[in-house]
């Protein structure tokens, strides 16, 4: 079965009404026949109908046993998190997503949560600082926005080893190319405003697990905390999902050939993209991702600076400067200045995000008309720099 024909029959026909799209139950509470006798469902912080839909639809797509939707990425970040205790270690991927890496040191350090950060391209160096109190092994793969490539079996082969769990964002593959549970990860984290929705219309998080004692652990913080998604936007979401490997496909597609354009440019001194043969770990993303190497890539200027960045991602068309990835329409962001600007400077430069780094995420447009997008953004940065000598 094509995943495109599972995840369409994953949507189940409304067994009240035969409706084919699946009902918005906007609904704070739910009639009972007695007190705690109920079909089902008795507060929508607990459970809704149109979540209960999405989140089972999730758990097929990423082959776990369970999946929770919360509010917003970090919302599912931190609903993890809070499975932890005072005295508790995490090892990180070393680029980590900005906002992640906010809420780990800004929110959790000071509740005695210790964080190791690490290069985890070479996944054996995890081993340099986990330890007994470790209980979390934190990686994306790819990274956000440098797109680096962590071998997820290997960490998970280590992580087990000292009796922790591996967490994999899977945001940028999606499950349509990678199946981090299949490699061996425990958990995998979703920001579903990214490919999952795929329209830029919500923001959305979910957490997947693939046993009995983590479900019950992350309903229970789900529940308790009451980050929930609500059901319209599980409603969009779900909508999102039914065109979610056709759009992941041709998102692919045009990132590998803006990226092999990207290589020919004499303006670009790096370009970053797991497809590349060129690409330090090129081998294990074709095997983790299936030939599938995501929509996204980042590329470097030879002008390293903030200004040439700033000039570059003002003067494309098609290529809207915004937060975020993964949708329809491609957008450009400089992380220096945006997604990551709540790193320090040095720890962004130690990681490889430049100050010139520019993030690109591929739509669904004509690939032509983006590198030509491209190609009229770099002419008109070299023509405003020839007109200022």
């Amino acid at each position: 079965m094509s995943k495109t024909t599972n995840i369409i029959h994953s949507i189940p026909v409304d067994p009240l009404t035969g409706s084919i799209s699946v009902p918005i139950y906007q609904t704070a509470t739910f009639v009972q026949e007695a007190p705690g006798v109920n079909k089902g469902y008795d507060y929508a912080r607990s459970n809704n109908p149109t979540r209960a839909v999405l989140e089972n639809l999730v758990a097929t797509l990423e082959g776990g046993s369970a999946a929770f939707a919360f509010a917003t990425g970090l919302a599912a970040i931190d609903a993890v998190l809070k499975t932890l205790s005072y005295g508790d270690e995490i090892v990180a991927v070393e680029d980590i997503y900005g906002g992640a890496y906010r809420l780990f040191t800004q929110v959790y350090q000071k509740f005695g949560i210790k964080i190791h950060y690490v290069d985890t391209t070479d996944a054996n160096r995890i081993l340099d600082v986990i330890n007994e109190k470790t209980k979390l092994v934190w990686i994306e793969s790819p990274t956000n926005p440098t797109l680096k490539i962590t071998d997820i079996a290997q960490a998970a082969k280590i992580a087990h080893a000292f009796n922790a769990l591996l967490v994999v964002d899977n945001t940028f593959a999606s499950p349509i190319a990678q199946q981090p549970f299949v490699l061996g990860a425990d958990i995998v984290i979703h920001s579903g405003t990214k490919y999952l929705g795929g329209h830029s219309d919500l923001v959305a998080g979910l957490v997947v697990v693939n046993s009995e004692k983590l479900a019950v652990d992350i309903k229970f913080i789900q529940n308790a905390s009451g980050g929930i998604l609500g059901p319209q936007d599980c409603w969009l979401l779900i909508r999102g999902i039914e065109t979610l490997e056709l759009r992941v496909e041709r998102q692919c597609q045009t990132a590998f050939k803006v990226a092999q354009f990207l290589t020919q440019c004499e303006e670009v001194d790096q370009v970053y993209y797991p497809g590349l043969a060129s690409h330090k770990n090129h081998a294990i993303a074709k095997l983790q991702q299936h030939g599938l190497y995501g929509g996204v890539l980042s590329f470097t200027l030879k002008d390293d600076t903030e200004a040439a960045a700033t000039q570059f991602v003002t003067a494309t068309n098609y290529f809207k400067l915004a937060e975020s990835l993964g949708g329809v329409k491609s957008l450009c962001c400089h992380p220096a200045q945006m997604t990551h600007k709540s790193i320090p400077r040095e720890k962004r430069l130690a990681s490889g995000i430049q100050d010139s780094l520019i993030r690109l995420s591929c739509g669904i447009e004509g690939t032509d008309d983006l590198i030509n997008d491209l190609k009229q953004a770099f002419t008109k940065c070299a023509t405003a720099t020839l007109q200022t000598i």
